[in-house]
């Protein structure tokens, strides 16, 4: 995708700024591809035959004064190919408002989606004025996108009151419906941070899903096999996206992302794979599940794939109350002891040298807790950080998946931490599809050992269906670990308030998934006290 940076407008009303935008519509028809590398101008140019915008609209990784657009064009999202050329150019025109009608035009400028890259649109919009909102759309052809809703960060050094984000994770089509982020759409966020499994890698068997595959979808050609190429990759990205309650969230808040396992296989462990695949066809495939991700997120064009790697680890600032550090603990971990799942702890899984996020990602993660001047330090990650026990008393299996099984890692993390001196920690989780609120001990093992920090650790949005109100396990894991405060088995999300004085987490909840339309319900609401870290009832 190659992008021409936008124009700036001066503010004017309703018909003259949508006046501007089918003039650069027309104008860009007429020569999309002047100035352009000749790559690109050498390649055939198409317009679209029915509507392409059937994945919707995201944004993502707000700055002060920018923020990324996102859309992908898919004609017939279900078919491979999309419907468009293997081979072809189609120019996209953008344009973004300060206000909802669009009227208000801020900035507009011109995209090319190349088959290369799935005819994704990323569009790095410069030049904002910070914590600000906007609305923006796409147009090709005689087509015209939904229209999304975005927001920018405050500007650097800023005094912010109060900040809202949503947590979201683990997103299995077809073990239930989408009706959570149908909910989280309605939340008045400034982002939604999404923690990893926006896809499963699962061969569809539509006789034991919880929900019904989409009209036109040719199933055992498409969906029925374990994912494998980058064809595969993107027609599950494409379901997925055609999901309305999904792209409501997007087209609403704008996200910032971060994968697990499943958007390549199942527990792997940066080039191991879990099942004994070939470790070159292995490396083959994470490349592809790679560049699909990257083509449907709203993601930077730096961000995008170099080679068979891709660097997602990044840091995002609001104004001194907040940082994120939006971790990737899959693509550099050391592979997991004792042969992966809940297995008793060792000297293998204690090993100093073992490290989870990898020890450049280490080093970048504690000089930023060093250089932080922010009240909360957020780490936005994938897999429990806390401790979690099966047993009361005795030895317990532990989860080799988890921080868990690399405890000197995180040993390094908390004792980096507390040694630089930066405030207030929060770590963001999922993968587990429970709701948790955990203490973070330096030491789990002494119950008066100093609380560091808090974990939240958000449910699934459809993952393992419709969940239980009270699990066979709730007591006797709340038994066995002290620092856990609350415990859920259902579907749902979780929205954190931060503010100079505290951060609150509530944790929604929806009581079926196996059906749409389920109500919302927050199920507990917990607080922490800035330089009093430790979870209590709101």
């Amino acid at each position: 995708m190659v992008e021409e940076q936008g124009r700036q407008h001066p503010r004017g009303g309703g018909r003259h700024a949508r006046r501007r935008f089918l003039t650069l519509a027309a104008a860009a028809s007429a020569g999309a591809f002047a100035g352009m590398p000749r790559a690109h101008a050498e390649q055939r140019r198409v317009t679209p035959a029915g509507f392409p915008f059937t994945l919707g609209v995201a944004s993502g990784d707000p700055l002060p004064d920018s923020v990324v657009l996102w859309t992908r064009l898919a004609p017939r999202p279900y078919e491979p190919g999309s419907g468009l050329p293997p081979a072809a150019v189609v120019p996209v025109q953008w344009e973004i408002a300060r206000d909802e009608h669009l009227r208000d035009t801020e900035r507009t400028g011109l995209a090319v989606a190349d088959a290369r890259n799935g005819y994704s649109v990323h569009v790095d919009v410069r030049g904002l004025r910070p914590g600000s909102d906007y609305w923006y759309r796409f147009r090709t052809g005689s087509w015209t996108s939904p229209v999304g809703r975005t927001r920018t960060a405050p500007p650097p050094g800023a005094t912010v009151s109060r900040l809202r984000v949503g947590l979201a994770s683990c997103q299995q089509y077809d073990e239930g419906y989408f009706t959570a982020h149908a909910h989280l759409a309605r939340e008045e966020l400034d982002a939604v941070f999404f923690v990893g499994d926006y896809i499963y890698e699962n061969a569809i068997d539509p006789r034991a899903g919880a929900r019904e595959l989409p009209a036109g979808s040719r199933l055992p050609e498409v969906f029925g096999h374990e994912l494998a190429t980058l064809e595969d990759y993107r027609l599950r990205y494409a379901l997925a996206k055609t999901d309305p309650d999904l792209q409501a969230a997007h087209a609403a808040h704008p996200w910032c992302v971060t994968w697990d396992d499943h958007e390549v296989s199942n527990n792997y462990a940066a080039g191991v794979p879990q099942d004994g695949e070939d470790a070159g066809r292995f490396l083959q495939r994470r490349a592809a599940a790679y560049q699909a991700y990257w083509e449907n997120m709203p993601l930077r064009r730096s961000q995008a794939p170099q080679g068979r790697e891709m660097r997602l680890y990044r840091r995002l600032r609001f104004g001194t109350l907040a940082q994120f550090d939006v971790l990737d603990t899959r693509q550099y971990r050391s592979d997991q002891a004792y042969g992966d799942g809940w297995q008793y702890p060792g000297p293998a899984s204690q090993d100093p040298a073992r490290t989870l996020p990898g020890h450049q990602q280490e080093r970048w993660l504690l000089e930023g807790f060093h250089a932080s001047a922010a009240t909360w330090n957020v780490v936005a990650q994938q897999v429990a950080f806390s401790r979690r026990r099966l047993t009361v008393s005795g030895p317990s299996r532990l989860s080799m998946d988890a921080w868990d099984g690399y405890p000197a890692s995180r040993r390094r993390v908390l004792d980096g931490f507390r040694a630089r001196g930066a405030g207030n920690l929060v770590v963001l989780s999922g993968d587990s599809h429970i709701h948790l609120a955990m203490d973070i001990k330096k030491d789990f093992d002494d119950l008066r050992s100093p609380t560091v920090g808090v974990e939240i650790l958000g449910t699934s949005i459809s993952s393992n269906g419709d969940g239980m109100d009270k699990p066979e396990d709730w007591a006797a894991l709340l038994a066995a670990n002290p620092h856990m405060s609350y415990y859920a088995k259902r579907r749902g999300y979780v929205v954190l308030t931060l503010t100079p004085t505290h951060a609150r987490a509530d944790y929604r909840t929806l009581p079926y998934v196996t059906r749409p339309g389920a109500p919302l319900a927050t199920e507990a609401s917990l607080v922490t006290q800035a330089g009093q870290p430790g979870f209590h009832p709101a």
